[in-house]
């Protein structure tokens, strides 16, 4: 068994905005495990916020004794970046050993396409007026919030797109007095849900907070040892894979979390379609799907991901989880 680490740049397709910053490119790491001539690939997002950066990534992975197992990963690797993208291309390695995919050999249903969330990003209302009309036949849209001038935000995309259902994401930016005041407005304007209103750690007003907005955990969920902070707090989980530390974690924190009561999000970090491709089979009858990673580059991999009329659909045999045997 041979790993390969490689850092990869897209360039985006338009400068993408959130509370805690701008960016032009998505910076990934690939990872290829190669056996017997056969490679399994998967890609991660090193992400700052949790204090990942693409030397950290690679240095945990080029860490790993060879060869390495799927269950090993699990307890060798914390949840993270790093273990995601070993974890997927693992999975990607079996099932083109095996000549099974990578959803018979973990007991799914074969994948069907998913309608998926486009995010528009966090800019001036009259921005996000253009960026809305221009989006407004897509069935659902996500908007980066921030906190001041939000409710202006959001009067300006249901201007913009009278019929699409809406989600907004607050990315810790909110306080529980905004919360308070803007959460009826964005009621009336039809908004359905709020990621993560207040910072991580700091979330415990959620627990006597009037929701009547549904809250959805994002940075305050990682992986299944998440969910017990989280009971009475908030309605929704979104699950991503460069948090959970790869699809098999993934696919046991859904299965718990549904169980608990919460339901189901499956997002992702701005990657290429080579980091969506595992999630699609998480997010098979979540609530909410936000895929749509790929739609923000400038161009995405060879054989990406298909995305018509907001479906994301599952991916072809040469990008992954397939039985294709893929030569070294």
């Amino acid at each position: 068994m041979r790993i390969t680490v490689t850092k990869d740049i897209f360039p985006l397709a338009k400068v993408f905005t959130i509370s805690r910053g701008s960016k032009t490119e998505a910076v990934v790491v690939r990872v290829e495990i190669e056996h017997n001539g056969v490679i399994g690939r998967g890609e991660c997002v090193p992400y700052a916020r949790y204090n990942e950066t693409v030397e950290s990534v690679t240095a945990q992975i080029e860490a790993l004794p060879v060869p390495v197992t799927r269950e090993q990963v699990q307890t060798l690797m914390p949840a993270g970046a790093a273990r995601n993208a070993v974890d997927c291309a693992l999975w990607d390695l079996e099932a083109r050993l095996s000549g099974k995919s990578v959803w018979e050999l973990a007991g799914l249903d074969t994948p069907k396409p998913e309608v998926t969330a486009y995010t528009l990003s966090l800019d001036t209302p009259e921005n996000m007026l253009i960026e809305a009309e221009k989006n407004a036949s897509r069935p659902l849209l996500k908007i980066k919030l921030g906190g001041e001038g939000d409710i202006a935000r959001i009067e300006a995309v249901r201007k913009g797109a009278p019929s699409a259902r809406i989600i907004v994401d607050a990315n810790e930016g909110w306080t529980p007095e905004l919360y308070d005041k803007i959460a009826p407005v964005l009621i009336k304007l039809g908004v359905e849900m709020v990621e993560q209103p207040f910072p991580a750690g700091d979330d415990e007003a959620l627990r006597t907070l009037k929701r009547v907005l549904p809250v959805c955990a994002d940075e305050s969920c990682h992986d299944c040892s998440s969910l017990e902070d989280l009971q009475g707090k908030y309605d929704m989980i979104n699950i991503k894979l460069d948090k959970t530390g790869g699809l098999t974690e993934a696919l046991a924190l859904r299965d718990i979390a549904r169980k608990s009561g919460y339901q189901i999000m499956v997002g992702c970090m701005v990657g290429s379609s080579l980091a969506m491709a595992p999630a699609v089979l998480v997010a098979q009858d979540a609530a909410v799907t936000d895929l749509d990673g790929p739609l923000l580059l400038a161009e995405d991999r060879a054989f990406g991901l298909t995305y018509d009329d907001s479906y994301v659909h599952p991916p072809l045999p040469e990008l992954w989880g397939s039985s294709k045997i893929t030569p070294a």
